[in-house]
């Protein structure tokens, strides 16, 4: 079960991006438009919120304030070793866990680079392993109570077990990749980000 901690998208960016080294609120503000992180609303004020509390709970730390050009002065922040901690934990939970809303696990899947391949792998695996699960009982529940309610009312459950299958081979293949050798990444996140222009 996911909580609302686990599902705060705003701050898993804010953490995911500071993975790849120190960055001032406007400048990781600028890299999820840039990047087209669509699944993080309410931008710019929630992200000066997400940044607020993770400095509050230890999360990250400002390192310096700097000023470029005639910009105005600002803020640089860093990950503190419970971040990077935090980071990891939260995208490996989003990977495993199956949610009604898809928005998180799309941050965990943009974000998949910030953990270990072995460790993503586990928890894709997961995943499928309860999407499975999922499906099975969705099934049987069809089968069961089809003989004697009209399909009219069970749309909906065969929406969602359709749903869940359909997701299920998702993950399937995308484990068949890493297992393969066709999906990987290195270990440092750093390495995976591409300086963007600043606009």
């Amino acid at each position: 079960m996911l909580s609302r901690t686990d599902r705060d998208v705003v701050a898993l960016t804010v953490l995911a991006l500071l993975m790849t080294g120190p960055k001032h609120t406007y400048e990781m503000h600028r890299m999820m438009i840039d990047t087209h992180k669509d699944f993080v609303t309410g931008l710019p004020r929630s992200m000066y919120h997400a940044v607020e509390k993770l400095q509050r709970d230890g999360l990250i730390d400002a390192v310096e304030t700097r000023r470029d050009g005639p910009r105005p002065e600002r803020t640089v922040y860093a990950l503190t070793d419970a971040g990077r901690a935090s980071l990891r934990e939260r995208v490996g939970k989003l990977l495993r866990t199956p949610d009604a809303d898809s928005t998180s696990f799309v941050a965990a899947l943009s974000f998949v680079g910030c953990i270990p391949v072995p460790h993503a792998r586990e928890a894709l695996g997961e995943r499928a392993a309860e999407l499975q699960r999922a499906a099975d009982a969705e099934a049987a529940a069809l089968d069961e109570v089809g003989r004697t309610v009209p399909r009219l009312l069970l749309i909906e459950l065969e929406y969602q077990l359709s749903k869940d299958r359909a997701e299920k081979a998702w993950v399937d293949g995308i484990l068949a990749d890493l297992d393969g050798g066709q999906l990987d990444w290195p270990d440092d996140p750093r390495q995976l980000i591409v300086e963007l222009p600043l606009t």
